[in-house]
């Protein structure tokens, strides 16, 4: 960028086809959401106002926000916020970044808790297990006025995220946070539903992804063991005991794992049925596994 004036228009255009050349997979939106960013406004207004020109300082902002996309790093991350179910939430590099399939999880938890009946002021508390950003169980008591949370999360610096997320989105009365190893910090409690969009990525796999994702997501929020099923195993040996009968499992599973999941949680005798829901792409992206009567 030299120091001729830069309009909106040129701007963008001059930014699509550098992000482009870097292999950038998005470039034009990617170029739009951090000029959004900058300017505070919305990208509609970047389409509408072409013409006008950036202002010293704004320009500034937006080089720096250039030259961290081109070393891969996330937009998610540039912003430090993600939208998801339709609210924002705080992100950091110690934090997966929430993805929309993960709202397929979200919505399938929110619909079977409502069909539950209400019978006492436990019914609708639930456990999110691996909880990064809080974005699961956040969307959850946002949407579900009823509903009270426990999460956990291994990394001190996630729960800390997802605890400033709590506070933002006016939740943290109805949330407790813990910092273990997945259901380690919940034993003896009971719940409606267990939710856990826990790493699945195998090993050998880690390799053949997104630079964005392999060299700046958090490796423990990735990583699944060899097979991408280590914490499936383990959930589904456990968990099922701290559901009140009826209560339910609700997994996000990567590409070819949801048979292999629900084979796991049918193979628990506390487990009677099991659901296996596509992604906006029709992949199998969801498990729910429900606790006998």
């Amino acid at each position: 960028m030299n120091d001729r004036i830069w309009t909106i228009g040129r701007i963008l255009k001059w930014t699509e086809g550098y992000f482009a050349d870097k292999g950038l997979e998005s470039p034009r939106l990617d170029a739009e959401v951090l000029l959004s960013h900058v300017l505070k406004k919305q990208r509609i207004y970047l389409y509408v106002h072409f013409d006008e020109p950036l202002q010293p300082e704004e320009l500034a902002a937006y080089r720096e926000m250039v030259k961290k996309r081109v070393m891969h790093v996330p937009v998610a991350y540039i912003l430090g916020e993600r939208e998801f179910m339709g609210l924002t939430f705080k992100v950091t590099p110690d934090t997966l970044i929430p993805r929309p399939d993960t709202e397929i999880l979200v919505q399938a938890a929110i619909d079977r808790l409502k069909a539950m009946p209400a019978s006492d002021d436990t019914a609708l508390h639930i456990a999110d297990i691996g909880t990064g950003t809080g974005a699961i169980c956040l969307s959850v008591l946002h949407y579900l006025p009823q509903a009270t949370a426990e999460t956990v999360d291994i990394s001190p610096a996630a729960r800390a995220v997802a605890e400033e997320n709590a506070e933002q989105l006016g939740l943290a009365d109805r949330i407790t946070f813990h910092t273990g190893d997945l259901l380690v910090p919940l034993a003896g409690r009971t719940f409606a539903a267990i939710l856990s969009n826990p790493p699945y990525i195998p090993e050998a796999d880690i390799g053949t992804l997104a630079p964005e994702v392999r060299t700046k997501e958090p490796h423990t929020a990735l990583s699944g063991g060899a097979d991408g099923l280590d914490f499936y195993r383990r959930l589904a040996a456990e968990a099922p005991q701290m559901l009140a009968p009826n209560g339910f499992l609700a997994f996000e599973v990567g590409i070819h794992q949801a048979r292999d999941v629900a084979a796991l949680a049918k193979a628990n005798p506390l487990i009677g049925k099991t659901e296996i829901l596509p992604d906006y792409a029709g992949i199998d992206r969801v498990v729910v596994a429900w606790r006998k009567e």
